[in-house]
């Protein structure tokens, strides 16, 4: 397990807390559930799931910088923030170049953490949940919308990296 489940209070916000704590405790836990996770682990982060996919707890901490990035820096906040990842012409690169370099697994902690300051910081100013931003995907969205996208990103993908981290060395646990 990766927490006892007596002292794991990743998931204790109130049931009936306003909206917008809500939503940002959730997401925090999702994120927290990411770190817990990849825990321990260095360049092992870059093990593939299995042929031909790319997955990789690496990637993933890869590819959610770059979300976090996409929807709080250059959708909500309109700053000119490409991926650091990924590209147009490369759109896989973040799992692609997720390798057992140990340079590469910092540089991957370092932008996620980055972003997820970035975010952290900008919902805390944010004046309401319904400030909105332009995207090229969605239209207009609202930050509720995209708090509510992130917890959805961030859960699918911690499934992922339950198996993966499970491949790796056996841990399993919420």
């Amino acid at each position: 397990m990766f927490v006892d489940p007596e002292h794991d209070h990743r998931f204790g916000t109130s049931a009936t807390a306003g909206e917008r704590s809500m939503l940002v405790d959730v997401l925090a836990a999702q994120r927290t559930t990411l770190r817990l996770k990849c825990a321990g682990l260095d360049t092992e982060l870059s093990r593939r799931s299995v042929e031909p996919s790319t997955l990789s707890l690496l990637g993933l901490v890869r590819h959610l910088a770059d979300v976090e990035r996409r929807w709080f820096r250059r959708v909500l906040a309109g700053q000119d923030a490409p991926p650091l990842f990924s590209s147009e012409a490369a759109p896989d690169r973040d799992f692609d170049g997720a390798v057992p370099d140990p340079a590469v697994v910092a540089e991957a902690w370092e932008a996620w953490h980055a972003e997820v300051a970035f975010a952290t910081e900008f919902v805390t100013g944010a004046p309401d949940l319904d400030i909105a931003g332009e995207d090229s995907w969605r239209g207009t969205v609202s930050l509720r919308w995209v708090l509510i996208h992130m917890i959805e990103e961030y859960a699918r993908h911690n499934g992922h990296a339950d198996l993966l981290r499970e491949r790796i060395d056996g841990a399993i646990g919420v």
